[in-house]
């Protein structure tokens, strides 16, 4: 089914998220991929944030749709999504304004294709976007950003450069509406995100991420689907 909405499973997956996630206040931006299920998932999960008073905008970014070009993984056109998430109860909480045409068009020879250079191309401007976008923040308000991010589950490996947990049936180590949190690294390191010690312990029961050095000898046991410099 071509850019399928939530299931009612999926909306209760959000409900619980939003009843549980004990950081919804500091959020300051909302950022999704462009599929409705994400986009959807970024409604239901942090609805306190798309009302009044904070009336927070859910950008749309295409580079963090999903890494498969199967009919599921693959977005509506532009009018579509403005349609849909235009009607009364979504107006105005999405801007969809960086979602052009030709976003959906996962061919080889588009950016936008499931070739793991491409996906990994994706991830590196995604990574840019988010850093971009709280460093204005902060310099505008003074202030930390937090951004909370709804992306997919094959994308974020490459998003976070991270593979612990990967699962080569499921096409991801994430779960459903699991939350992990990152923060930005320093120097040449300033775009690459890195999971904070509470988060790894969170879901790990440790606070040390892998080295490099094991990422690497972990790429190398779910088949080279990335490689780190």
């Amino acid at each position: 089914m071509p850019d399928p909405l939530l299931t009612k499973h999926g909306e209760s997956q959000c409900a619980a998220l939003a009843a549980s996630f004990p950081h919804t206040e500091r959020i300051t931006h909302l950022v999704a991929s462009p599929l409705r299920r994400t986009i959807l998932t970024a409604l239901l999960s942090f609805p306190s944030l798309v009302e009044p008073p904070k009336s927070l905008k859910i950008v749309a970014l295409p580079e963090l749709q999903e890494t498969s070009d199967s009919p599921c993984d693959t977005g509506s056109d532009p009018d579509v999504l403005e349609q849909y998430f235009g009607a009364a109860e979504w107006a105005g909480k999405v801007d969809l304004s960086l979602v052009k045409d030709g976003w959906n068009v996962k061919s080889p020879s588009t950016p936008w294709g499931p070739a793991p250079e491409k996906v990994e191309a994706r991830a590196v401007v995604s990574r840019h976007f988010l850093h971009e976008l709280g460093r204005e923040y902060e310099e505008r308000t003074g202030q930390d950003a937090h951004i909370a991010v709804v992306t997919h589950g094959g994308f974020l490996h490459f998003a976070t450069e991270d593979w612990t947990g990967y699962n080569k049936v499921k096409g991801t180590g994430w779960e459903n509406t699991e939350w992990r949190s990152f923060v930005f690294g320093e120097g040449e390191k300033k775009e690459s995100l890195v999971e904070t010690g509470e988060s790894c312990k969170r879901r790990a029961g440790s606070e040390i991420p892998l080295t490099e050095t094991e990422e690497r000898e972990f790429n190398a046991v779910i088949g080279g689907q990335k490689e780190l410099n």
